[in-house]
């Protein structure tokens, strides 16, 4: 496409510039110094992306008119359950910080109305292109006995203990599948304690890259109970491994889950009605099979092609 992409990162104590697949990688700074060394750098380019990912924005538009901040999901909410009043007060007024770009690209309406609401952002600054994912890396394969998967980060508000008391419900119900809980986190020493305390759960701790993909490929169900997603892309990595997901109905996963489809959507905190639709799934396995080949259709309408070509147009014109 003729474009040269670099991409600003912390300096860890490597290379400060290097060639990483055809990308210019320039480390400068540290978490406290980055924001500075991005205004000071941006000014040099055609166009900026600023990825704001965790919560306090670049703010490169105030060097570079043609900047797009990338919001990939709002915090303000998620703040209460992850920092003390005195850190989430800060982080918070400086999210709202995002008014200030003049383009915004976000990966769901749902994150469009948060932008809206929460940050200031206007309407017609915000465009929303959805991630895709590389359907090479996540294939549908052999599955085995039944298995349940949740595989997030141990944060609060993913809400790891919940996946783990409706998994324990559904086994009084009568559930007979597994479960494997994977990631790694702050929540780490009270989900293996909650894991050790329910039969047939195990937990796995960090996972590698390639392990996460077996996982998600001999998984029956895949289960999500998050307090909010800016786009669920833990669901489409299942998706496309021909594993349906079991969600909380909130963000993002309002839109990206159809019932019967490619997962089934309960209430927010419904920990009763997780366990009830997992009971429900296993009990109609003929219906389960199916929905782990729709599952997988569903999938190919985001794919990463699509989105890079999607963000290549929008920046292009920007140039």
């Amino acid at each position: 496409m003729g474009v040269e992409v670099h991409w600003l990162s912390e300096d860890f104590g490597g290379k400060r510039e290097e060639e990483l697949r055809g990308i210019h990688v320039v480390r400068r700074g540290n978490s406290l110094t980055l924001h500075l060394h991005s205004l000071l750098l941006a000014r040099h380019y055609d166009v900026v992306l600023d990825s704001v990912a965790h919560a306090v924005p670049f703010l490169s538009n105030l060097t570079n008119p043609r900047t797009v901040a990338k919001v990939h999901h709002v915090h303000q909410e998620v703040l209460a359950y992850e920092l003390p009043p005195y850190k989430a007060w800060p982080v918070r007024t400086a999210e709202k910080f995002c008014r200030l770009y003049s383009r915004v690209v976000v990966p769901s309406n749902a994150t469009k109305e948060d932008a809206e609401k929460l940050l200031g952002v206007r309407e017609e600054a915000i465009t929303v292109i959805p991630d895709g994912i590389d359907h090479s890396k996540f294939t549908p394969g052999e599955k085995g006995e039944p298995l349940v998967v949740w595989l997030h980060r141990l944060k609060r508000y993913k809400n790891p203990l919940d996946a783990i008391k409706a998994y324990r419900r559904a086994r009084e119900m009568g559930l007979r599948a597994r479960l494997v809980v994977a990631g790694g986190g702050d929540l780490e020493r009270e989900v293996r304690e909650e894991v050790g305390r329910t039969e047939g759960a195990t937990y796995l701790g960090r996972v590698s890259d390639e392990e996460k993909r077996v996982l998600l490929r001999r998984a029956w169900l895949f289960l999500s109970t998050s307090f909010v997603e800016g786009w669920g892309l833990s669901v489409l990595e299942a998706n496309a491994s021909g594993t349906p997901a079991l969600v909380y109905s909130v963000g993002s996963l309002k839109e990206l889950v159809k019932d019967g489809v490619n997962g089934v959507k309960v209430s927010y905190g419904d920990v009763e009605g997780l366990a009830r639709a997992m009971i429900h799934l296993f009990e109609d396995e003929v219906n389960l099979r199916r929905m782990w080949a729709t599952s997988k259709e569903e999938s190919l309408k985001y794919d990463w092609d699509i989105t890079a070509e999607r963000y290549y147009n929008y920046l292009k014109g920007l140039a």
